[in-house]
């Protein structure tokens, strides 16, 4: 390796020389610093082969610097943003040869040597201004003092800086493939796959490496430090760094956090006041997700939200140095939900539906004409449903419905209903809806003297037998349920509640629905409606028993 110094000039250079030529490194010692990252916490020293991480505040530049001694060195410089953007430059300034020291022989102060050094602007060699991993690569570099200077102005801020003049040997950040993009294979509603093309880290130069693969919905990243940024803020404050870990004990007293005992001892590791000692900055939460994968080059993201844009981005990280590279990331939209068959309610017109166990079904009811008011009519067959009605999106009825029920709305002249039905959990729901503006003319479910019971049928032929037995109006479920027991056939009835017997039967379970009106009710009286089936060897079997009430006026 090629001597390189890399030191603060005015914290370095020995005082006993009468020179003012920059010491030559110290191999074995360098190293030795370089496995004990804390040595460059506190300097403006960046290392050979090494990455720093260190803290910037915002409109504060702050300033590194490192020295080649020897003309045609090669020298690659990396900066990494982390959650905000950056403005770097990189500048050259020529060595300081003898200085006189006035003509005494004697060495210049420190503070004069280092003012003989900063003050000049030296050559810019390189700048950049934004947030992506930006690069400085030269095979032949001069000897000199090399200056590298950064600056935040959106907000404050970590970043890693990573220098090296072996850059053909080191390769510490894992390389990409030819085709370094991720794509999207696979698209569901809940669930996007994505491959990508593995690292020749991996397969060429058999080093470990893992992948990781972040997803939010903001935006692609374009390094795993500014994903870490964002994962590891707090939700409410993000705490200023401390002295001695994220930046220099002389950058901590110019910021102006005061020591408890700095007025004597001008002890700069002294921690803060509380009080003025942290910066608190307001942080949305952010919904980010990072996993990693092992070496795996294909993964579902499973989980999400249909109908959601997500952006996903994939990092490979050398697990020996921890530093990672990014493939091109990708965004995607997850599908939509399967939209329900909506189906179409004609004014006055009966409508048979059926919905399976936890099923929803979706109608609609556009009254043709200007109305005052619009009736729903609701024969339940089997189990209790749940119906909701929607007038132009806004939520007017929301119940739970068994046997027969009426439900008159307010109208509203160009209105659309939209009823949604969802079953019931314990079984699936057959039931008979009439939807009217005109519900004097179009009540047929119910009316003074009769009333239409519906009931599912089987795919084998049976028989099916009515019957009805008056009821008073106090009936309640108590009573209903003592006469459910289903294992009393029709023979226990009076021949006076029998209303009819029928054979019935369909294939189609789903469609083998059918109904009868039962005529020659009183206006205004409850009954209670039973269903039996009767099998080959006449044993039957009872349907759950309704109880309905008859119209008092029509």
């Amino acid at each position: 390796m090629v001597p390189l110094h890399w030191c603060l000039l005015w914290l370095l250079l020995p005082l006993s020389l009468r020179t003012q030529k920059l010491p030559t490194r110290d191999e074995e010692l360098f190293q030795m610093q370089i496995r004990d990252k804390a040595f460059f916490h506190d300097s403006s020293v960046i290392p050979d082969g090494a990455e720093i991480n260190s803290y910037l505040f915002r409109d504060t530049p702050k300033r590194y610097f490192f020295v080649v001694e020897e003309d045609n060195t090669p020298l690659s410089v990396t900066v990494t943003p982390c959650d905000a953007p950056l403005e770097w430059k990189l500048s050259l300034q020529e060595l300081p040869e003898e200085a006189s020291g006035d003509g005494s022989g004697d060495p210049e102060p420190l503070e004069q040597q280092r003012q003989q050094i900063t003050n000049e602007e030296g050559t810019e060699l390189f700048s950049y201004k934004g947030n992506d991993v930006e690069y400085f690569i030269s095979s032949s570099s001069p000897s000199g003092l090399y200056q590298l200077e950064l600056l935040s102005t959106e907000k404050d801020t970590h970043f890693k800086v990573y220098a090296t003049t072996t850059p053909e040997s080191d390769q510490p950040y894992p390389e990409l493939p030819y085709d370094p993009r991720v794509d999207v294979t696979s698209l569901g509603r809940t669930t996007v796959t994505l491959a990508w093309k593995p690292s020749p880290t991996a397969s060429l130069l058999r080093q470990p490496i893992q992948y990781c693969v972040v997803i939010n919905k903001e935006h692609n990243f374009k390094s795993l430090c500014a994903v870490e940024a964002k994962l590891s803020a707090d939700d409410a404050f993000m705490m200023a760094p401390k002295p001695g870990l994220d930046f220099s004990p002389f950058d901590f007293a110019h910021f102006g956090f005061p020591s408890e005992n700095s007025g004597k001892d001008r002890s700069f590791l002294a921690k803060p006041s509380p009080k003025l000692g942290r910066h608190v900055y307001s942080r949305p939460k952010v919904d980010i997700q990072k996993i990693c994968i092992g070496n795996k080059n294909i993964f579902t993201v499973s989980d999400l939200k249909p109908d959601t844009q997500y952006y996903f981005d994939v990092f490979v990280a050398n697990s020996n140095s921890n530093m990672s590279t990014a493939y091109v990331g990708t965004f995607a939209r997850t599908k939509e939900e399967a939209k329900q068959k909506t189906v179409e309610l004609k004014d006055g017109k009966v409508t048979d539906v059926f919905v399976k166990r936890k099923g929803a079904k979706f109608l609609r009811f556009a009254p043709v004409s200007s109305h005052q008011k619009v009736t729903f009519f609701i024969h339940s067959c089997l189990d209790a449903i749940q119906i909701q009605v929607r007038r132009d999106g806004k939520l007017l009825l929301s119940q739970n419905v068994e046997g027969i029920r009426q439900f008159q709305l307010r109208g509203k002249p160009k209105a659309k209903y939209l009823i949604r039905l969802k079953g019931h959990k314990k079984g699936a729901s057959m039931l008979k809806i009439l939807a009217t503006t005109r519900p004097s003319k179009h009540d047929k479910l119910r009316t003074c003297s009769s009333a239409t019971v519906a009931w599912l049928g089987t795919q084998e032929r049976n028989k099916f037998c009515i019957y009805k037995k008056e009821v008073d109006d106090s009936y309640n479920e108590d009573q209903k349920k003592r006469e459910q027991n289903q294992c009393l056939g029709p023979d226990t009835r009076k021949k006076s509640e029998k209303v009819l017997c029928k054979y019935f039967h369909s294939q189609n379970l789903q469609k083998a629905v059918t109904t009868e009106t039962i005529k020659g009710l009183l206006p205004g009286k409850s009954y209670l409606l039973d269903v039996y089936v009767i099998g080959h060897g006449g044993h039957s079997v009872k349907y759950q028993s309704k109880v309905v009430k008859t119209r008092k006026f029509c």
